[in-house]
């Protein structure tokens, strides 16, 4: 937590905190030492997914139950890149926030409880080293996630029930046979 802790403000007020109470969540400037792309909570849990099946690289990722939003940890200045390979996956852009120089974000303290608002889904174990992959396959996923909610969400507008599926399934076998 080291690197991380040197993104606050005050270092040292930062580390003093996570001394007294590792659970306790801290604001951290964007931009300096790391980018965030923040998310909706159902398209970061995908994404997260997604991105941990694939073996595709990406760094530490943050979730806040409360304002149901996923945090995904990038090198800082990645921004030109991200928006690029997200305009070449997608023409109509997912909702995402990118949070760089003159913004902040909050992390959970080192030690969280499952019951705590904010948490890791993948703590930050060291100062992550530059990947220039890792702007790419987060904008990758990003897109591909949200195409697969949307299609989700489209089928459950279709068929409501399962017996609704069942049932348009059925037509759809006599109907060929027929």
């Amino acid at each position: 937590m080291e690197w991380l802790s040197a993104a606050a403000d005050d270092r040292a007020q930062c580390r003093q905190i996570w001394a007294d109470d590792p659970r306790m969540p801290c604001l951290l400037t964007t931009g300096r030492l790391f980018d965030v792309v923040s998310v909706d909570q159902r398209l970061g849990l995908e994404m997260f997914d997604r991105l941990l099946r694939s073996g595709l690289p990406f760094g530490p990722s943050v979730v806040d139950r409360k304002a149901q939003r996923v945090g995904f940890f990038l090198g800082s200045n990645s921004r030109e890149t991200f928006t690029h390979f997200l305009a070449g996956e997608t023409p109509s852009q997912p909702m995402y926030r990118y949070l760089d120089h003159g913004s902040a974000v909050v992390v959970p303290g080192p030690i969280p409880l499952s019951a705590d608002r904010y948490q890791w889904l993948r703590a930050p174990t060291r100062r992550p080293e530059a990947n220039p992959l890792r702007p790419v396959a987060l904008a990758t996923v990003l897109a591909a996630s949200a195409e697969l909610l949307a299609r989700i969400d489209r089928f459950d507008e279709q068929y409501p029930t399962p017996y609704a599926a069942v049932a348009a399934l059925l037509e759809e076998t006599t109907t060929d046979a027929g």
